[in-house]
């Protein structure tokens, strides 16, 4: 015979207590005993209580009480009911159960003698479809797991009758009297939240078992965790006071093995969980995550003295624990949400970890769950946006069939063009970026370009491989640009076809398809972000300060590899400027946020710009006036044709100026229209510019803009199109006509790149310029000369060990050292002397080597030198060997101080900047008040189904 004491705890509840006490008390299976706890309520929780039970079934007690010390208060003074099985029902002031859940539960724990702790279906109190647990575990970090979905409709699929699980709530949680005095109940120094996991696991260790029962329905409202109401047991917040007492949990009951995994475990996840915070913009959520880390691992005695108390039974009971905890898999694709609403925008929140069933403003509506496709492969791929990439991809793979296949098979290097042969990994180009001097070559205290760093950490994301990272970007530049435009088009031009068309035409550019047959790493970089660019500019002119920060820093990364770009930014901006400024509140603040940004980061390789404009125009790379169509003409620059290996004819552009000529005819939008116009006109006078004071600068870029002003101005109208298909006559003929002029740009282009495929001087199958013979028989420090004979002339490079890097070519040496050194190797080419030998000697030449075939000429000239001995002559190259003493210049004696400050600095600057630019949202605190809203039929249980009853009572509201 059971007999039942059913304790409700009150504190400040009595917008809920009222339903509560009224469906306590309407139990089909009566209640033996019950009582009241008040811990200090203000707001008449007491008086309820008392009219509800009676004075004398009621217990005051002051407000700092929390909910385990009222019931060991109300145990201490109720004695044991006489004859039968006692079990005491805990009971929050906001937790309603139905009418027949203590039916349920005593009914579960007839049959299961082992059965010591039961609990409800636990549904949300507002929306009373909603689960809230069905039983609960905790991952190995400590972090509660329900293994339900946010916001999960209750429609019997977890209906499993008894389910044995890791805890329950003490929300209509029932527990046999015994097993209590035997635990010693719920731990007093956990006043609040994770007390009930405290008691169950010491429960499961004791060779008890928990289970949950979804035949007994409770609705609760949460309101501690969702601070509906102020917390008086604890000062501290409530996210804080949950995750320590979720980590004082977990490291109190797990063996001594799995605690010191525990331990590593949480301070390193901990501290990503507060850099994700941080980045987020919620740096109250990373001073909670390691504020509760620090009260665990602070206080190593109160967790020794709770370790101590939880012995007994705590290795036996391990493995069958181990078992109910939250699988790794499960972890990980928690992480991965957590990262995923960063990215969106939503904060790294951590769903399945929190009471989550408060309602989001951003949820779909009552059944639309139901129609949307849950498979993440199946929206991937009906994306056009992934759809695109992958033709384009496909498109790219054809085009580069001899580049590609001779990369990935003879171990080659990809190089030729602008690109220097790449060689080196990640290390090396961080190592390049941070060092004081330069050995490479002449020597230089030149400090390095920051396109370094950006590739350094380009390839640290590609294992450290920079070849691969170089690849992706520069080969890959197509259906990269064509997602980019893809994606950054979505809130200028909202018609799907129209945003199709825009990226497939940008990408299949003829500056593009010229970026990879000319090796144009730099190029290749700002076409992908030339996208974001035209995006994020939409932003910062409405006056968006995040939007400027991301701006500002991706103009970093472009200005680093092409500076003329900021240079066209600067000068659009301050037409914005002019032209939105006095009109939209915070676009100049935002505006020089975007544009400060690229200068505050990179201000004194700037300064370095500056002394020679004529770098303006340079990219980053070897500048070599053979890729440049020095006959380039004004029609080609029109029909946005930069010249050089890998354009297509000027004619593949027709159909996107027919089709941007025909918008200029519409009458709505006309301002977008003129803006894309006077942007293509402002990108092609700055190409003719570009081409006709430098030989050596190519026109890509600015044309690349033109490009892009054209391509919206076009797009931004194609709306249009279903309206005129829709009608009859000449208009539909029109439309019609407007769509083949406009798809015959792509196509042509894509037909044209295949069918010619990407040839150019870029190839991918060089082999490395140092011999092999040289690089064994070189001591450290010593460099091989390469000379390289053309038109008449001999061009050199000097290799310390192994291949130039890229970014080494922009490095200078000093003036008179390069003078002496260039002087020695015409000396040396022409055959005028050993001193030329002695003088490159003195530079640290040990070898010296020719490539491919060598010039008779030179090959006498060499032979000549008493000083040089042959090594090998053959098709693929000669080698000569200094015979005399090579000395190795030693470093200078500077310092550096100044260098190293700026990079600690512009490490700093960089944090600052990603944090301000980061997508993350700050999280908003729950209002203060509550509305209320009718309870929801209370659902049929089986098993009452099974016994015919046709009519279920309702828990009022």
């Amino acid at each position: 015979m059971h007999s039942v004491t059913a304790i409700v705890v009150a504190h400040d509840g009595a917008r809920w207590l009222k339903e509560t006490l009224a469906a306590v008390l309407r139990q089909t299976r009566p209640l033996d005993r019950v009582v009241g706890v008040d811990n200090g309520s203000r707001d008449g929780s007491g008086k309820l209580l008392t009219e509800a039970f009676g004075p004398g079934n009621v217990l005051t007690l002051p407000r700092s009480t929390g909910f385990g010390e009222a019931v060991h208060e109300v145990l201490r003074r109720l004695p044991p009911a006489p004859g039968g099985q006692e079990w005491v029902w805990l009971l929050h002031d906001d937790c309603a159960p139905d009418a027949h859940a203590l039916q349920a539960l005593l009914w579960a724990a007839e049959q299961d003698p082992k059965a010591a702790i039961l609990g409800p279906k636990l549904r949300d109190w507002l929306d009373r479809r909603v689960l809230l647990e069905m039983g609960v575990t905790v991952s190995r970090s400590g972090r509660r797991d329900t293994g339900l979905e946010p916001r999960e409709y209750d429609q019997g699929q977890h209906d499993d009758g008894i389910a044995d699980v890791l805890s329950v709530s003490t929300a209509g949680m029932l527990i046999r009297r015994d097993v209590w005095d035997e635990l010693s109940g719920l731990d007093p120094a956990l006043p609040l939240f994770r007390d009930d996991l405290d008691l169950c696991w010491r429960a499961r260790a004791a060779g008890h078992r928990v289970l949950n029962v979804s035949d007994a329905v409770a609705w609760h409202a949460e309101a501690s965790a969702r601070r509906r109401r102020r917390i008086a047991s604890s000062e501290q917040h409530p996210r804080r006071l949950d995750r320590r007492n979720g980590l004082f949990v977990l490291m109190a009951n797990v063996p001594f093995g799995a605690l010191v995994r525990a331990l590593l475990r949480n301070v390193i996840g901990s501290t990503l969980r507060a850099l994700l915070f941080l980045l987020a913009k919620q740096p109250a959520n990373a001073l909670d995550e390691l504020a509760a880390l620090g009260a665990v691992i602070g206080h190593p005695l109160r967790l020794w003295r709770a370790r101590k108390a939880r012995k007994k039974g705590r290795k036996q009971g391990w493995p069958a624990i181990r078992r109910k905890l939250t699988p790794p898999g499960a972890a990980l694709r928690r992480l991965a949400d957590m990262v995923q609403g960063f990215l969106a925008g939503a904060g790294p929140v951590d769903s399945a970890g929190r009471h989550h069933a408060a309602a989001d403003p951003g949820q779909e509506d009552d059944g639309d769950e139901l129609l949307t496709d849950s498979g993440g492969v199946q929206r991937v791929l009906s994306s056009p946006g992934v759809v695109l990439f992958l033709i384009l991809a496909v498109i790219t793979l054809a085009a580069e069939r001899t580049l590609l296949p001779a990369l990935l098979s003879s171990g080659g290097h990809l190089g030729g063009g602008a690109l220097v042969p790449v060689t080196g990994s990640a290390s090396d180009l961080w190592r390049l970026y941070i060092e004081d001097h330069h050995a490479a070559g002449l020597g230089s205290q030149t400090w390095a370009p920051p396109y370094v760093a950006v590739l350094a950490g380009l390839s640290a994301v590609a294992l450290g491989k920079t070849w691969l990272a170089v690849a992706v970007v520069l080969l890959g530049c197509v259906p990269l640009a064509g997602l980019s435009a893809y994606a950054a088009t979505k809130r200028m031009i909202s018609y799907t076809p129209a945003r199709v068309w825009l990226a497939a035409t940008y990408a299949l550019l003829p500056v593009t398809t010229g970026v990879i047959a000319g090796g144009r790493l730099g190029t290749a970089v700002v076409i992908v972000l030339l996208p974001v660019y035209a995006a994020l500019a939409t932003r910062v002119i409405a006056g968006s300060r995040r939007a400027a920060w991301g701006f500002g820093l991706l103009l970093a990364v472009g200005t680093a590899f092409v500076p003329l770009v900021y240079v066209l930014v600067a000068i659009l901006g301050g037409l914005a400027a002019v032209s939105f400024g006095g009109i939209r509140r915070g676009v100049r603040r935002s505006l020089v946020i975007g544009l400060g940004t690229p200068v505050v980061l990179l201000l004194p390789w700037l300064v370095q710009i500056a002394r020679e404009p004529g770098r303006i125009l340079l990219e980053s790379g070897l500048h070599d006036a053979r890729l440049i169509d020095p006959r380039l003409g004004a029609d080609h620059l029109l029909m946005l044709s930069p010249g050089g290996p890998g354009v297509p004819p000027v004619w593949a552009t027709a159909g996107l100026i027919a089709v941007a000529l025909a918008a200029l005819l519409l009458r709505r939008h006309q301002m977008v229209v003129a803006i894309g116009w006077g942007v293509m006109l402002f990108g092609v006078l700055v190409a003719i510019v570009v081409s006709r004071v430098n030989d050596a600068a190519w026109p890509g870029v600015p044309l690349a803009f033109a490009a892009t002003g054209l391509l919206v101005a076009a797009a931004h109208q194609a709306h249009r199109i279903a309206e005129f298909r829709a009608a009859r006559g000449l208009r539909r003929l029109g439309a019609m006509l407007i769509v083949v002029v406009a798809f015959a740009t792509p196509l042509a282009a894509a037909a044209l790149w295949v069918t010619r495929g990407a040839h150019g001087p870029l190839r991918g199958d060089l082999s490395d310029p140092v011999p092999v013979l040289a690089e064994l028989q070189s001591e450290p420090g010593e460099g091989t000369l390469l000379l390289r004979p053309r038109d008449g002339r001999v061009g050199y490079t000097l290799m310390r060990g192994r291949g130039p890097l890229i970014g080494e070519s922009d490095l200078e040496s000093p003036r008179d050292v390069t003078d002496r050194f260039t002087a020695a190797v015409a000396g040396l080419a022409s055959g005028r002397g050993s001193t030329y030998v002695e003088t490159l000697a003195s530079s640290g030449v040990r070898f010296v080597t020719v490539p491919g075939t060598v010039d008779p000429a030179l090959q006498r000239a060499l032979d000549s030198q008493p000083s040089l001995v042959r090594v090998s002559l053959s098709e693929t190259g000669g080698l000569w060997r200094v015979a005399g003493q090579v000395t190795v210049p030693p470093p200078p004696a500077t310092a550096g101080t100044l260098h190293r400050s700026w990079l600690w600095a512009q490490g700093g600057l960089l944090v600052l900047v990603l944090i301000l630019a980061s997508p993350g949202a700050r999280t908003k605190e729950p209002e203060g008040d509550y509305v209320e809203a009718p309870a929801e039929e209370a659902p049929r249980s089986r098993r009452r189904a099974k016994e015919g009853r046709a009519k279920e009572d309702r828990v009022p509201a």
